[in-house]
C-alpha cells in the first residue's frame, strides 16, 4: 500500500513547474491557491495571472504530470481561477519593480521619468545587438530573426525588439501566433523558437500604416525597453528600420552600450548605402562589430554557385569599416519561405543557410564576446 501523500509533498512536486510565460515557479508566483488530497485523486486550485490565459492548457499539462508522478496519485483535478488585482500588482512589483523604483538613476541611463532602461545600466549583463541596413530589401529582418533563433539554439536567452515600426515583420517571421499578455501594466512578450519578441505589429492592424511623428515613435520604443518584462536575457537583438532616421538615433540614446551589425547585399551600390548606417553609429558612439552579407549566391540544380547580385560588396564594406565580415548568407527559397511561414531556416542547421546562421551565432557568441577584465588587469588590490 502506497504511503499517504501530504500537501507539502504536492507543493514540492509543483515547485519545479514554471509558468510558461514568466519562467518562474507557479508556487513562488503564488499561483497555487489550494491543494486537496483524497487519494487516489489530488485537486489543485491554480490562479492564472489573467482571465483567458493563452497558455492555460500548457499549465494544466505541467501540473498534471508533476502531481501524477507522486506515489499513490492516479488522477489530478485542476480548478482554475484568476488572480485578484492586488495579487497581480504584487506579482508585477516582485518581477519588474515599480515605475519609480529606480528614479535615482534615470538621468544617467537616458530616461527622464518612470522606470529606467535596464540595458543602459553599465552593470547590465545583456549584450545589445542593433541590426541595421542602409536601405530596405536586403534581408535585415530575416538576418535578425535567424541570428536570434541560432543564438537561442546555443542555449542563450534571447529577446528581439522589432524597431522597424513601419515595416514590422518579426512576429510573422518567428511564427508568433498570439499577442503579449499584460499583467498590471507589465507587458509579457510572447515567445517562439526560444526567442521572446515585441513589435509594433502587436498593437496595430497588420495592413494599417503607422503614421506617427518622431516623439510618438521615441516614446513607443522607450516603452518596449522599459515596460516589457524581458527578464535579463543574454542577448537583446534590435531590428532597426532602414536608414539613419529618428528611430536609430533614439535607440542610440537609449542603448549606449549597444554594438551594431550592418547587413548588406554584394553589389557595390548596396554596400555604399549600408556604410551610411555604420557611419551614423560611429557618430553617436555606437561600436560597429561586423558586416553580414546577405544574398551572396544562389546554388543551382547543377551544383554551381551563381552570384546574382554581384560579389565582394560585404568584404569591401567590412574593409572600409575595419571590422570582420561575419557571414555570407546564400539566397535560397527555403530562407524566404521560412520567413513567410514562421519557420526560420536557422531551425534547420543541417541546411546550407541554416549552417551559415549557426556559424554566425557561434562567432557572435564566442569570437565577438566582450573580453573579461580581471582584477589584476584593473590594478585593483
Amino acid at each position: 500500500m502506497a504511503s499517504a501523500v501530504t500537501e507539502d509533498q504536492v507543493i514540492e512536486a509543483l515547485r519545479p513547474v514554471e509558468d510558461p510565460e514568466l519562467h518562474r515557479s507557479i508556487v513562488d508566483l503564488g499561483m497555487v491557491r489550494r491543494v486537496d488530497i483524497a487519494l487516489p485523486q489530488v485537486t489543485v486550485a491554480v490562479d492564472l495571472t489573467i482571465a483567458g490565459c493563452p497558455l492555460r492548457a500548457e499549465i494544466d499539462r505541467r501540473v498534471s504530470e508533476a502531481v501524477t508522478a507522486l506515489d499513490g496519485v492516479e488522477d489530478v483535478a485542476i480548478e482554475f481561477g484568476v488572480m485578484t488585482d492586488e495579487q497581480r500588482e504584487e506579482l508585477r512589483k516582485n518581477l519588474h519593480g515599480s515605475p519609480g523604483d529606480t528614479a535615482g538613476s534615470q538621468q544617467a541611463h537616458g530616461h527622464a521619468e518612470g522606470r529606467s532602461i535596464p540595458f543602459a545600466d553599465p552593470d547590465n549583463r545583456t549584450r545589445v545587438i542593433l541590426v541595421a541596413s542602409g536601405k530596405g530589401g536586403v534581408g535585415k529582418s530575416s538576418v535578425t530573426t535567424n541570428l536570434s533563433v541560432a543564438l537561442a539554439a546555443r542555449g542563450k536567452r534571447v529577446a528581439v525588439v522589432d524597431a522597424d515600426v513601419w515595416g514590422f515583420s518579426i512576429p510573422r517571421m518567428l511564427g508568433v501566433n498570439r499577442d503579449p499578455v499584460i499583467i498590471d501594466e507589465m507587458i509579457v512578450p510572447p515567445e517562439s523558437h526560444g526567442v521572446r519578441c515585441i513589435s509594433m505589429g502587436f498593437f496595430v492592424e497588420e495592413d494599417q500604416p503607422v503614421i506617427w511623428r518622431g516623439p510618438m515613435l521615441h516614446k513607443a520604443l522607450e516603452q518596449f525597453l522599459t515596460d516589457v518584462f524581458w527578464d535579463d536575457p543574454d542577448y537583446l537583438v534590435v531590428d532597426l528600420p532602414p536608414g539613419t532616421g529618428d528611430i536609430a538615433l533614439s535607440l542610440a540614446q537609449f542603448l549606449p552600450r549597444a554594438e551594431l551589425m550592418v547587413v548588406t547585399t554584394p553589389q557595390p551600390a548596396a554596400q555604399k548605402v549600408a556604410q551610411r548606417a555604420a557611419y551614423m553609429a560611429q557618430k553617436v558612439h555606437i561600436s560597429v562589430s561586423g558586416v553580414i552579407e546577405n544574398m551572396s549566391w544562389f546554388t543551382g540544380d547543377d551544383g554551381k554557385n551563381y552570384e546574382l547580385f554581384g560579389a565582394g560588396g560585404g568584404q569591401e564594406l567590412a574593409d572600409k569599416l575595419e571590422v570582420p565580415l561575419l557571414a555570407k548568407v546564400p539566397l535560397v527559397a527555403a530562407l524566404r519561405e521560412g520567413g513567410d511561414t514562421g519557420s526560420p531556416i536557422a531551425t534547420q542547421p543541417e541546411t546550407e543557410s541554416g549552417k551559415v546562421f549557426a556559424q554566425l551565432a557561434e562567432r557572435v557568441d564566442v569570437e565577438l564576446a566582450p573580453k573579461k577584465r580581471y582584477r589584476s588587469e584593473l590594478n585593483i588590490l
